[in-house]
C-alpha cells in the first residue's frame, strides 16, 4: 500500500538520503522516497504492515535528525 507522510524539520539534503535509505531497507517496505525539497515521504509497503513501518521509520527519522517528525 502506498502512503504519502509530511516530514518537518528535516535540516538537510544529506539527512534526508540516509533517513530514505534506512526506511528502505526495513522489511515490509517495497519503495520508500523522501523528497527534500517537498518534505514528503512516500512509502509503498506490505498491505497490513503500514502502521509497523511507519513507527519504525519516525523512530529511524529522530535518531538520525532529533527534531524531525514524520506526520
Amino acid at each position: 500500500m502506498k502512503k504519502v507522510y509530511r516530514v518537518n524539520n528535516l535540516c538537510c539534503g544529506n539527512c534526508a538520503r540516509k533517513i530514505e535509505e534506512k526506511i528502505s531497507a526495513l522489511d515490509g517496505v517495497q519503495e520508500c522516497r523522501l523528497n527534500f525539497m517537498t518534505l514528503r515521504l512516500t512509502i509503498v509497503s506490505e498491505d497490513g504492515r503500514e502502521d509497523e513501518v511507519l513507527d519504525n521509520a519516525k523512530k529511524i527519522a529522530k535518531k538520525i535528525e532529533p527534531e524531525c517528525e514524520i506526520v
